[in-house]
Parts: structure tokens; sequence; C-alpha cells
């Protein structure tokens, strides 16, 4: 069983389809194809079921995932632990939620990378739901996520507590507003991907405002989501300090929400079983006394 076989199957299961895991993998969706088709005939069995939107794992493919899972984590762990001899440099791969990278993480990036500049850090921002997968596969070393998370092969540390508003169209100047000059369905619910805690959040939110069937529509950038918001093509849910900090603020409304909607608090995940190596180690030991990510 070849390991980049493995590597690739984990990437389409992860993004759904042979495109993005291409552009993941940076590689030709044909190669991707090919690798996959070697996994599934050495097996002797399908992996993927094939469809119009994408591809889903099978019941083999299911069963697989955990053990690519460890083995890919495990390569890439094995040969950083073989070249690591104390000093903080070669690669490391950390995620985030653009959210957080937008706001929380520019001081903390300035201040690794004075601190450590012979480590070469790359950032990759997705949903939690694809930062946890990637930190269990070992494509990143290291992911903020929104909380809470429970999984026996990650440890967690507090990062910072967020407080989640509801951002509408200027016109609407309350919540009471809003609720009662939208129709019936409910507004537009302006969101991530699917795997985004905070459109997870949103909708919670919507179905108990008797809105369960309101239309959903899908952005890819923060900028985009805001711009779209002040246009009043929708309402989304995004941290406070994210909006107020946003060069649109002025062109949007932001509506408070009861603590248990609210509260939010973002965690620094990594594996707990891998090798702790001296650039992760660097990087935790920014993020523990920076005081502009770290919350009380």
């Amino acid at each position: 069983m070849e390991l980049s076989d493995i590597q690739t199957f984990a990437a389409v299961a992860r993004t759904g389809g042979i495109t993005r895991a291409a552009e993941e993998l940076n590689t030709v969706q044909s190669n991707v194809t090919q690798r996959v088709k070697a996994l599934e005939a050495e097996i002797g069995t399908p992996l993927f079921k094939r469809h119009s939107r994408g591809m889903t794992l099978t019941g083999a493919g299911k069963r697989l995932l955990p053990y690519a899972q460890r083995m890919a984590a495990l390569s890439r762990e094995a040969v950083l632990a073989a070249r690591d001899d104390g000093e903080p440099k070669g690669p490391l791969a950390i995620g985030s939620m653009e959210t957080t990278a937008a706001v929380r993480l520019p001081s903390l990036l300035a201040d690794f990378h004075r601190n450590f500049p012979a480590v070469r850090l790359s950032l990759r921002t997705t949903t939690t739901a694809d930062l946890v997968a990637g930190v269990l596969e070992g494509t990143l070393d290291g992911a903020f996520v929104a909380g809470p998370i429970a999984h026996a092969d990650l440890t967690a540390t507090s990062a910072f507590r967020e407080e989640l508003v509801l951002v509408s169209a200027r016109r609407w100047a309350s919540l009471a507003e809003l609720r009662a000059g939208t129709p019936e369905s409910g507004p537009t619910a302006l969101v991530f991907r699917t795997g985004c805690t905070y459109r997870q959040r949103l909708e919670q939110i919507f179905v108990e405002f008797g809105w369960p069937s309101a239309a959903r529509f899908e952005l890819g950038t923060l900028d985009g989501m805001i711009g779209c918001v002040a246009a009043g093509m929708g309402v989304t849910l995004l941290p406070r300090a994210v909006v107020e900090r946003s060069a649109m603020n002025g062109s949007v409304s932001i509506h408070t929400l009861s603590p248990s909607h609210a509260r939010v608090e973002t965690l620094f995940i990594q594996r707990g079983d891998g090798h702790q190596y001296s650039a992760l180690q660097g990087f935790i030991s920014c993020l523990k006394k920076d005081n502009d990510v770290i919350a009380a």
C-alpha cells in the first residue's frame, strides 16, 4: 500500500471531490483519480460513491479513513522528528478559521516570526471540520478551531473567547425590527460552507426564531460576507471583534444575542500522541504569552 495513495485518499475524503483534493495536494486531477483507483484496486472494493455533487465514502472507505489519517500523520511526524535537533526550524503548518486569521493572528504570527525566523510557517484557512481533519491526518501541525472539541487523539489549549453577533443591513436597527420586517421564512442566511461552526450556530438560531426553511447562500471570503450583508442580501453570524474591525463596520447593524447563542471559545488543537518537535513548541510558547490573543 503506497503512502502517497493513502494521503490522496484522505484528501479526497476530506474535501469531497477530485478537484478540491488536487488543489490541496498541488497536483493535477488525473493524478488524484489514478491514485484513488489504484488503492481501490489493491484493496479490492470501492472506497467512494461517485455522484454529481462530488464523492462520498462507502462503508469500506469509512472503515479505512481513520487508519489512513494515522498513517499520513505518522509519516510526516517521523520526518520532522528525525530532523528535529532542538532548534526551531523547518516547516510548520498551522490552520485557522478565516475569522480568527483576519483579526486574532497577525500579532501572534509576527511575534513568532521575530523569535523563530528559521521556521517556514504556512497558514491554511478553512472550516473547523476541515481543520480537525487536517490535524488528525497530519497535514496540519495545529489549528485554531471553534470549541468545544472532544476527540481522544487531540489536545486543546484555550486561545480566546469570542462574542458572536447577528449582522444585518443598516435598515434593521434592532433584532425585533429584523424579525418583524422579514418574510415568514426569514432572511437569507449568508454562511461559509458546510463544516463551519458559526454556520451551524446560525442555523440553530434560525430554528429557534422560527425560520427553519430560510434560504442559505454560501460565500467563501469574510469581506464578501460582510459586503453582501451591507448590500441587504441577507444576515450572518460573526464574532463581534471581526465586524467592528471591518472597514464596512459602518454599513451594517450588529445585533446582540443571548449568552447561550453568543459565547464561543476558540481552541488551539494538536495531536495528543505526536512528537512535540521544536517548531511547534516555539509556536505554542508564543501563543501562551501573546496578550492580544489569549483572553482572560
